[in-house]
């Protein structure tokens, strides 16, 4: 039974965490992000995510850029990449990139 209270309290945690805090600590970010925090950690001496050391010694992180951070380098699927490439050989007019 106090197994299921500390879980209920840590979903409940979390959901406050990703509605309202701007602001998180190094545990917050990871958990927000789905990290161990070993690889957070990495992530901030490699300077590979946005973080903020007021003090210099303490990591924070700010959520909208963990959001923003997190939906980078988007990969297309395969049916978004056909369909560009259809509508630009539709504009080409059939010229199949030729020049004249």
């Amino acid at each position: 039974m106090p197994e299921d209270i500390n879980q209920l309290a840590e979903q409940v945690k979390a959901s406050i965490i990703n509605c309202f805090k701007e602001v998180l600590t190094s545990d917050e970010a990871a958990a927000y992000c789905g990290f161990s925090k070993s690889y957070l950690y990495k992530l901030t001496m490699r300077r590979q995510i946005p973080h903020f050391k007021p003090a210099g010694k303490m990591c924070y992180f700010n959520r909208k850029e963990l959001e923003e951070w997190l939906q980078s380098n988007r990969v297309e699927t395969d049916e978004y990449i056909s369909m560009r490439a259809n509508s630009y050989c539709m504009q080409k007019g059939g010229s199949h990139g030729r020049r004249n």
